[in-house]
């Protein structure tokens, strides 16, 4: 039986208190970290070939459906703003396409061509990683890409929460982060997609620190694209450079990014 669709560790959940309700969802949380931490060896491996591949000009795109499509989408939009990435190094797809972020889509996830289609409009080729999400590791939408993936060179990987899932069979590089029955049987929107959120967290947050968007422990590429933003860049050049505050911002203002702000600088 998989993992994911293992009965609750708890039951007559409608009988427990509010606080018993949020004390025995904490406790379960708990087990998602050390679950991720023994997949540390696999996000390695994954983390050096996407940086190579990212060297060349290759991409990573994630597919997925549900929560697991939607994860991948949140992790991909927010590297532009954050490192001020490219969009199109990383790509998030849902099954169902974007209606489906909001509102599920019926049977998207079991078109096992589907992937393919969405996969297609991008021109992968083999300098492209394809990363499947799926908790159950069953997923047709996500198997199916994968699958086709492999028959054409592109190297493939998978987040996954069972062990022996059928999408394991079709990734070059996979994590499994089995973090056990979730609180309410078979919600993987829980436990397992919170296993999800982390090891994208930690791929797309490594891959950008190696490939240099990161200086020292700050964000010195993120775009300024709201006043709160502009503020933490004021405060970056500063701290760097010894600048005033109205200089640092007027630097920042004038070159769009904290990097090239310092660089001018210092010239």
């Amino acid at each position: 039986m998989k993992t994911t669709e293992s009965d609750s560790l708890y039951n007559h959940l409608e009988k427990m208190s509010t606080h018993d309700l949020l004390t025995n969802i904490n406790n379960e949380d708990q087990k998602v970290a050390l679950a991720v931490q023994k997949c540390i060896p696999e996000i390695e491996k994954l983390v050096d070939v996407v940086v190579e591949k990212m060297k060349v000009g290759g991409r990573l795109f994630y597919i997925g459906a549900g929560t697991s499509g939607r994860l991948g989408i949140l992790d991909a939009s927010e590297l532009p703003p954050t490192f001020g990435a490219d969009p199109n190094m990383v790509v998030g797809l849902i099954a169902g396409g974007d209606t489906a972020i909001r509102k599920a889509v019926e049977f998207a996830e079991d078109d096992t061509q589907g992937a393919l289609r969405d996969l297609g409009e991008f021109d992968i080729n083999t300098n492209d990683m394809v990363l499947g999400i799926a908790a159950s590791g069953t997923t047709p939408y996500v198997i199916g890409g994968l699958k086709e993936c492999r028959k054409r060179g592109i190297a493939t990987a998978c987040i996954t929460c069972n062990a022996n899932a059928p999408v394991i069979e079709v990734s070059d590089f996979p994590i499994v982060a089995v973090v056990g029955p979730e609180f309410v049987t078979g919600s993987t929107r829980m436990k397992a997609g919170t296993a999800q959120k982390l090891i994208l967290n930690m791929i797309s947050t490594t891959t950008m620190i190696k490939l240099g968007r990161v200086k020292g422990n700050k964000m010195v590429d993120m775009q300024l694209s709201n006043n709160k933003l502009v503020d933490r860049g004021t405060r970056m050049i500063m701290s760097e450079t010894g600048a005033d505050a109205e200089t640092a911002e007027r630097l920042l203002k004038e070159h769009g990014s904290v990097r090239k702000a310092v660089e001018a600088f210092l010239k």
